[in-house]
């Protein structure tokens, strides 16, 4: 399976691709242009140019031949194919690129927010291995020298200090097994199991419907400013939210414009957006700014994807950091018991 351009990348493509048919250059020839930049094009779209400047010079549409390449995203191609159709292809080459650096600042993100975890997690793994190991049998060895000094009830203390590490360090292995498993399922395309599971908990629910609503407006704005009618633009749309729950709401968007209901209304009534949003859509329609309020919106939906990522690490990193320094510091503390009561003794 032939590696496929990242979101920079397909921005970076676009944007390039917009401001030369802008300036009256034709797509063949900004293509070629574009391929002898190659300390900016480089890496996969290298190669893609050229097999994309031969079907060009066949005659063949920019999106057949990027189509053609298998490193454009299929979203971005067919709207191309759609802007190529309307003739809006500047317009969509600009609205694209814009879309995918969106997704590129939200992918960062979550990028973000599974390392920092992962990284603490394996930190604490680390520091509660190295007490079961170095640290706490130090202690152990001392005081079985002094064992003739030692109560049953300081030998205790220690007994509570390898449970505390233990218990700890069995929780924080399942944790980053947990976390491992998950990331394995996704990228071997068992994303729904991890959706299903994540939909669960209110926090990670809560943002991928957020991430799901934010593609799906992106998308559909830029489907109805290539000429589609509504209805259709909407259904082109669902497959883009890339998550289940999302995507049955809009599904029931759909029925409620089957009878006769526009976009703005039938969003409304199936409360598809927050009872504002709602409202600002219903006005954006009468007075023919929907796509303006629909910009609008997407980018309150990116603004709340990236606070609510923001807003879960935030959460995350503190109560792992807790947990380390609780757990370290009550160990330590029970180590130091027997020692402090045979300081006291002596004095």
């Amino acid at each position: 399976m032939r590696k496929k351009l990242d979101n920079l990348g397909v921005s970076a493509f676009c944007e390039s691709m917009a401001m030369m048919i802008q300036s009256g250059i034709q797509t063949d020839e900004a293509v070629s242009l574009l391929q002898s930049d190659k300390d900016k094009t480089g890496g996969v779209l290298e190669g893609a140019l050229e097999k994309m400047k031969s079907s060009l010079d066949e005659g063949k549409q920019l999106s057949a031949a990027m189509k053609e390449t298998d490193i454009f995203p299929s979203y971005a191609v067919q709207m191309i194919e759609a802007g190529e159709t309307s003739g809006h292809l500047e317009k969509i080459l600009f609205r694209l690129s814009d879309y995918y650096k969106e997704q590129k600042t939200i992918s960062d993100k979550l990028k973000n927010a599974i390392t920092y975890p992962a990284a603490m997690l394996g930190l604490i793994i680390a520091v509660l291995i190295v007490m079961l190991t170095m640290v706490l049998p130090a202690f152990t060895d001392v005081y079985d020298a002094m064992s003739g000094s030692l109560s049953a009830s300081s030998y205790g203390y220690i007994r509570v200090a390898y449970i505390l590490c233990w218990v700890a360090l069995v929780i924080m292995i399942i944790l980053a097994l947990t976390l491992v498993t998950g990331l394995i399922l996704w990228k071997c395309g068992k994303r729904d199991v991890v959706e299903k599971v994540l939909s669960k908990i209110p926090v990670t629910s809560k943002i991928l419907e957020s991430m799901g609503m934010f593609r799906f407006t992106g998308a559909l704005s830029t489907f109805l400013s290539s000429g589609k009618l509504q209805d259709e633009a909407v259904i082109d749309s669902i497959p883009m939210t890339e998550y289940k729950p999302v995507e049955e709401k809009l599904k029931r968007v759909v029925r409620n414009m089957e009878e006769g209901h526009s976009i703005s209304q039938a969003a409304y009534d199936e409360n598809l957006f927050e009872p504002l949003y709602g409202r600002m859509l219903l006005a954006g329609e009468r007075s023919g700014n929907l796509e303006s309020v629909l910009g609008k919106l997407n980018e309150h939906l990116e603004e709340n994807c990236t606070s609510s990522v923001d807003r879960l690490v935030s959460i995350v990193d503190p109560l792992l950091a807790g947990v380390l320094m609780i757990t370290v510091g009550l160990s330590l503390l029970s180590v130091m018991l027997p020692l402090i009561g045979m300081m006291n003794s002596v004095g």
